[in-house]
């Protein structure tokens, strides 16, 4: 019973301590509500005064804005009306201007009909006179001019002729002093010394022992190699050293080749020497083929078809009175070259012609007829420019010149040519030549005596004048030019002089 008491006693405790808390818990939270709406309202008090200065402020700063605004404008108007004033003074500035053109304009047209008008007039007058002057004199104006012009003709015919003749000697001294300064510009340009070739190679030696070995037994060796190679070798004349004697320089290159290796080899016996020569020749196809080759390299030249090269390098080996024919035409290249650039030629055809000039010598003992024929029918074949044979074909004036770089490839290989040093007969050929032409000369009948002169290019012959009459002389002197013609091989001209001369003598004592 008790136990009971004391629950029911603590279940009303528990109520009424609920009670008594919720109580107390509205009361705390009536409390904290209107401290938080106290807040609220303050923060919006204080809100509502803020936004009402903000937006005074606004207020005060649209209304500065707006009379700003107002005044830029009213400033910009000012100005548009100024701008617009200047426009309008200027446009009728303009207009005044363009009626005083249209003004001049008119007035200048006027004038210009007023000239044609007076000029018109004034033919007129002129036609007028001539035809007046034509009727006066009987003559037309044709006429009258003709007469006056043969009248002053008439009358200062030796002073224009002298005048003439003084412009024309001042022309050609004028032309001949800048062709002498164009020459020797080309020439100054170029300078090459040149070795005139020999009919000989001379051949160093180790020692004399090697000539018995060169000779062989009974001469077997020595004449072998002279049969394979077409050239003399004299191994008696020099010391240490043996000759390669022949006209022909290809002959005597392999003959000098092959003897090199068999020196070197040691080995000197027929066979031996039989394959030494064919390597030989081998070798010397490509040396002939490196000149060619070098030869255009110097000169710039390009586009040739090896086999015109090959044979430019068989030049190398081949000479013309003494000169190396491929340094010849190397020069002949310069010099033209060089010419043409200082009158204003193309140098590039002067210089391939100068090249090719004489590419014929190189088929020349394969090929009957002149080299320059040859050449032409060789550069045809490859089809070498038109220009380039036009320029070539009248170096030695067998054919005429139709180029400005024909004359001057003509010129060029007349200066290297004829410069001092470039050529030269071997002493013995100049020797026998001038004796055959003075032997020649005196196998004539009547003949005194005959003498070879300016090297063998002139032989004066001294006839008996009691045998020979003028007209004999003249015959004599045809006679003798054409028996030179037929039986002398000689370069360039001879001129036959037949002197016929008359002495009387008388003494008085």
């Amino acid at each position: 019973m008790n136990s009971l008491n004391l629950l029911i006693a603590s279940f009303v405790c528990l109520g009424i301590g609920s009670i008594l808390g919720y109580w107390a818990r509205q009361s705390i939270a009536k409390k904290q509500a209107g401290t938080i709406e106290a807040k609220l309202q303050k923060k919006i008090l204080k809100a509502k005064e803020d936004s009402d200065l903000m937006l005074a402020e606004a207020k005060t700063k649209a209304s500065q804005a707006i009379e700003s605004a107002k005044k830029e404008i009213s400033n910009r108007q000012h100005e548009l009306f100024k701008t617009e004033r200047l426009l309008l003074k200027k446009e009728d500035i303009l207009d005044q201007k363009l009626s005083g053109f249209e003004k001049d304009q008119k007035e200048l047209q006027e004038k210009v009909e007023k000239l044609k008008t007076i000029k018109e007039s004034l033919e007129n007058l002129r036609q007028e006179a001539i035809g007046n002057l034509e009727r006066v004199a009987d003559l037309s104006k044709e006429q009258a001019k003709k007469e006056l012009l043969q009248n002053l003709e008439k009358e200062y015919q030796a002073e224009i002729l002298g005048k003439l003749r003084n412009l024309e000697k001042e022309g050609w001294e004028s032309y001949e002093k800048k062709a002498k300064e164009i020459l020797a510009t080309a020439i100054q340009k170029y300078g090459l010394s040149q070795a005139q070739e020999i009919t000989t190679t001379t051949l160093p030696l180790p020692s004399d022992e090697i000539k018995g070995r060169i000779i062989g037994k009974e001469g077997r060796n020595i004449r072998t190699l002279e049969k394979l190679t077409g050239t003399e070798i004299i191994v008696d004349d020099v010391p240490e050293a043996v000759v390669i004697s022949g006209f022909d320089p290809i002959r005597r290159q392999i003959a000098k080749m092959a003897l090199e290796r068999l020196i070197k080899d040691g080995r000197i016996q027929p066979a031996r020497i039989e394959e030494q020569v064919q390597n030989a020749e081998s070798d010397l196809v490509k040396q002939v083929r490196e000149a060619g080759e070098a030869a255009t390299y110097d000169l710039g030249i390009v586009g040739l078809d090896p086999k015109l090269v090959q044979l430019l390098g068989r030049l190398k080996f081949r000479t013309s009175y003494g000169q190396n024919v491929l340094s010849h035409s190397l020069e002949v290249a310069y010099l033209s070259s060089a010419l043409a650039s200082e009158i204003g030629a193309n140098p590039l055809i002067c210089k391939k012609a100068g090249l090719l000039h004489d590419i014929g010598k190189s088929m020349d003992h394969q090929i009957e007829g002149p080299h320059v024929d040859i050449g032409i029918k060789i550069l045809e074949k490859f089809g070498v420019e038109k220009e380039v044979i036009t320029a070539m074909k009248s170096h030695h004036e067998d054919y005429p010149s139709e180029s400005v770089e024909a004359l001057l490839v003509q010129t060029a290989d007349q200066i290297s040519g004829a410069r001092p040093g470039a050529r030269k007969d071997t002493l013995e050929n100049y020797l026998k030549r001038l004796e055959d032409l003075e032997s020649l000369a005196k196998s004539f009948p009547g003949i005194e005596k005959a003498w070879a002169l300016q090297a063998g290019r002139e032989i004066r012959v001294f006839v008996k004048p009691e045998q020979i009459d003028d007209l004999g002389a003249k015959s004599l002197a045809r006679d003798i030019a054409k028996k030179i013609q037929e039986e002398l091989r000689y370069p360039g001209e001879i001129k036959v002089s037949v002197i016929r001369e008359t002495r009387v003598i008388e003494y008085a004592r």
